[in-house]
C-alpha cells in the first residue's frame, strides 16, 4: 500500500478543529514562489501549481522508467500547501488579495535529494516540453507553531486566525510572523470540487515563548 503522509503524519496534516501547539520538524518541498490573488483565472498561482505537480508527478512515476531513486517508496503525493504574506501589513489582509506574496510547495518524500529534484526538473522539461525552471528544492524548518482544522471558505478564516491567536496567547506563547516564519496553509480539499462551507484547509501560524 502506498504511503499516504497525512495518515502516517496526522499531527501535522489532521489537527483537530480546535487550536493546538504543535512542533514541526525540517521538512524539503518543491516550491514556485509568486505574487498577486490566487483567484485570478488563468494566472500565476495557477501555473504554479501546474509546475509543481508536474515535477511532483515525475518524481512519483520515476519508478515506471529507468531513473532509480535510492531508497524510493511508493507514496501518495502529498497536499498542496502555501506559504503567504503581504509586504507592509502585520498578517494577512483577505481584502487585499492583489497584493499576496507566496511560495507554493508540495512536500518531498524524505528519500528525494536535491539531486533527485535536478534529474525531475530535467526529465520533465524534456518529456513535456515545458519550462520547470521555476521549481525550487526548498527546505524548511518550521518549528513551534500554532494550528487549527480551518472548515469552510478561505475568506472566513479570520475567525479560524483568532481563535488560534487566543489560545496562543493563553498558553504562554507570542506570534512569531517574520519574513522567514509565514502564515502557513495546508489544502486538503480540492476548491473545484468541494462546495466553500465544506473545504478543508489546515492553518498554521509560527509561535516562540
Amino acid at each position: 500500500m502506498a504511503f499516504d503522509f497525512k495518515k502516517e503524519y496526522k499531527e501535522f496534516y489532521l489537527p483537530k478543529a480546535i487550536p493546538g501547539i504543535v512542533t514541526i520538524p525540517e521538512m524539503n518541498f518543491l516550491a514556485v514562489r509568486g505574487h498577486g490573488d490566487p483567484n485570478t483565472e488563468d494566472g500565476d498561482y495557477k501555473a504554479a501549481i501546474g509546475l509543481l505537480y508536474g515535477i511532483a508527478f515525475t518524481i512519483k512515476m520515476s519508478k515506471k522508467g529507468d531513473h532509480r531513486f535510492d531508497g524510493y517508496y511508493d507514496y501518495v503525493v502529498p497536499p498542496l500547501e502555501g506559504f503567504w504574506w503581504q509586504n507592509g501589513v502585520s498578517g494577512i489582509d483577505y481584502a487585499h488579495k492583489e497584493d499576496f506574496e507566496w511560495i507554493s510547495v508540495i512536500r518531498l518524500p524524505d528519500f528525494v535529494t536535491k539531486a533527485d529534484y535536478e534529474w525531475a526538473v530535467k526529465e520533465a522539461s524534456e518529456k513535456k516540453k515545458q519550462d520547470f525552471s521555476r521549481v525550487e528544492f526548498f527546505t524548511y524548518d518550521e518549528g513551534l507553531c500554532v494550528q487549527c482544522m480551518h472548515i469552510g471558505s478561505y475568506d472566513d478564516e479570520p475567525a479560524t486566525v483568532e481563535a488560534m491567536h487566543r489560545f496562543m496567547e493563553e498558553q504562554g506563547y507570542a506570534l512569531d510572523i517574520t519574513d522567514r516564519r509565514y502564515h502557513h496553509e495546508i489544502y486538503l480539499s480540492d476548491a473545484r470540487k468541494v462546495s466553500p462551507d465544506k473545504l478543508k484547509t489546515v492553518v498554521r501560524h509560527p509561535i516562540k515563548t
